[in-house]
Order: structure tokens, then sequence, then C-alpha cells
């Protein structure tokens, strides 16, 4: 008897979703920093842990893809919150916006693999690269005004990577498309290309 796996993307989709709406509501400037507490345990808990765990249940599934992306972006969010926590103390504005650059070509990449996935996906990349960039051009320059550009386009990725994870959900359980995601013809899920039987 054939054993089916659960779908883990749902999972890492939302902790992804709801980590990143938190943040960008602070860096669109509709919270102050006193909020971001409840970011970083969000970051450990939700974004962090249930991600990684996500990007590990890929594993078993063959998908290479939903692997490195869950397990990149839940280590970004354990990284987030110790920095925050523990570590930002002498760290230069400048250093920061690097490491955010760095994280947005990581994106661009993944954006790059995810051309050959449902176009849902390839729209959560597509803004969260572009989140990064603007994060990173705000630390390098000091503007605010390119932050909270960054913070804006933060929710918009939240919302897309929001309606794919409910998308998963509500399709597979109901057995058809009810939330259409653009899946290509030879894509099943968000995941990878499954081979022909």
């Amino acid at each position: 008897m054939e054993r089916k796996l659960a779908n883990p993307a749902p999972l890492g989709l939302t902790g992804f979703a709801l980590t990143t709406w938190m943040l960008s509501l602070v860096n669109a400037g509709f919270f102050t920093g006193s909020s971001v507490p409840l970011v970083l345990a969000s970051a450990f808990a939700f974004g962090g842990t249930a991600q990684f765990a996500a990007g590990l249940m890929e594993m078993p599934r063959g998908n290479t893809f939903g692997c490195v992306a869950f397990c990149s972006y839940g280590a970004f969010w354990w990284t987030f919150a110790l920095f925050v926590h523990f570590f930002s103390a002498g760290v230069s504005g400048e250093f920061v916006a690097w490491w955010l650059l760095m994280w947005g070509v990581f994106t661009f990449f993944m954006w790059v693999g995810s051309l050959a996935l449902p176009r849902a996906l390839q729209m959560v990349f597509l803004a969260l690269w572009i989140t990064f960039a603007l994060l990173a051009a705000g630390d390098f320059t000091g503007m605010e005004a390119i932050r909270h550009a960054g913070g804006y386009v933060g929710l918009v990725t939240a919302i897309l990577a929001f309606y794919l994870a409910a998308a998963e959900v509500i399709n597979e359980t109901h057995g058809h498309e009810v939330l259409p995601v653009g899946a290509p013809k030879h894509a099943i899920g968000h995941g990878a290309p499954q081979p022909a039987e």
C-alpha cells in the first residue's frame, strides 16, 4: 500500500507569511519598534521553527526547491530574532544592509527557479526579492521612506504567501482547484516538477 505524505508547504508558507506581515507592519511605519518583541517571538516559533520543519518535511517528498526555501527562510527568521534580541549592539546599518542584500540575491535566484512553478509562487518570490532590495537600500542610504516602501512591499509579499497557503489547503481538501495558483501543466502543488509515472 502506497503511503501518502502530507504537503508541508502550507505550514511553511503560513509561518513565513504571518511573520513577514508582522515585521512589515513595523517596517512600513504602522507600528514602532516597541512592537518588535512580538515579531521576535513569531520569528522564533512560527517563521523560524515551523517553517524550518516544513523544509525538512519536503526532503522525503524529493522537493529540493521547497526544502531549500523553507529551511533557508526558517533560518533567516531565527537569525533575525537572535540578532535583534542578543547581538545587534554596535553593528552598523551598512553591515545590516549587506546582510539584507545577500538575502535579496538568494531570493532572486530562487525566484528564477520558481519560474518553472505555479505563478502564485513566482509572485511571492518576485515581491520578496524586491522587499529585500528596498530594505537594503533603506539601510545603505539611511532613508526612512525607502525602508517604509520595503515594508509595504513586504505586506504584499505576505498577502501573496497567505493566498498560496490557503489555496494549497483548500484545493487539496476539496479535491479540485477552488483558488487558482496558475500551476504549469508539469507541476503538482507548488513543489518541484514531478516525474512521469
